[in-house]
């Protein structure tokens, strides 16, 4: 997968995606993510990317100039390699970012995420954006920290990305909007709190039913809204009892 990030701050992107999981699997080829400066668009000898709102207000605008030319750049380098991008702005007005939303663009070769800051982005780049995502209902300093956990949560449902696959397939929203339940490992005590005796009994169909009903109750704890969604089987309905 190819993901470029469109950014007046490139070092913020690069230092968190050389690490852990996503790094290796940088090394390893299965994905590239480039952070490209907005600036190395702008005219002018202080290469300004944002200027006063017209109509009067507070903040500056993101200017329409250097963003687009910074899109266009992008797109045509990817579209060079073989690959069409779609082009995401992240912005607290766009669409809320879940799992079946990263399912859907991890199936995509390209991705280009533009990183929006200050009041906002000019009006007239929209028509060069595909897609609008928002992490929530909160305004942040910039897109990047938001851009970084939707990278987060779509490369790692790249094949070959996550060690073993199946993590993926078993976590919290992967087959439906529900939560994991709780998990332990080595001690078997701990602070006198021990793990649940079906965990080490080695029957593995009482295991799964198990771990399916804890999943049940602490959605309807936790996350009463999706529990809501959710069509329970006979058999969900006798665990839950």
């Amino acid at each position: 997968m190819l993901i470029d990030v469109l950014t007046l701050f490139p070092r913020m992107i690069t230092a968190p995606l050389s690490e852990s999981i996503l790094g290796k699997a940088q090394e390893r080829g299965l994905l590239r993510v480039r952070a490209l400066d907005i600036r190395e668009h702008a005219a002018g000898k202080h290469r300004v990317t944002d200027d006063v709102p017209y109509g009067g207000g507070a903040g500056m605008v993101m200017k329409p100039e250097p963003l687009v030319a910074a899109i266009e750049k992008s797109r045509a380098d990817l579209l060079a390699e073989g690959h069409a991008a779609k082009v995401i702005l992240m912005s607290p007005q766009g669409a809320r970012f879940d799992e079946r939303c990263a399912e859907r663009l991890a199936k995509l070769p390209a991705l280009v995420f533009v990183c929006g800051r200050y009041e906002g982005i000019d009006e007239r780049v929209q028509p060069f954006i595909d897609e609008e995502l928002s992490l929530g209902d909160f305004v942040l300093t910039g897109g990047e920290f938001a851009a970084l956990a939707c990278i987060d949560a779509i490369a790692r449902l790249v094949p070959g990305v996550l060690g073993n696959q199946e993590s993926a397939q078993t976590e919290s929203f992967a087959q439906e909007m529900l939560l994991e339940g709780p998990h332990y490992t080595r001690p078997p005590e701990f602070r006198g709190a021990k793990v649940p005796d079906i965990l080490l009994s080695g029957d593995h169909a009482k295991i799964a039913q198990w771990r399916r009903q804890q999943a049940l109750l602490r959605t309807r704890e936790r996350r009463p809204e999706l529990f809501a969604k959710l069509a329970l089987s006979k058999s969900d309905k006798k665990l839950l009892e």
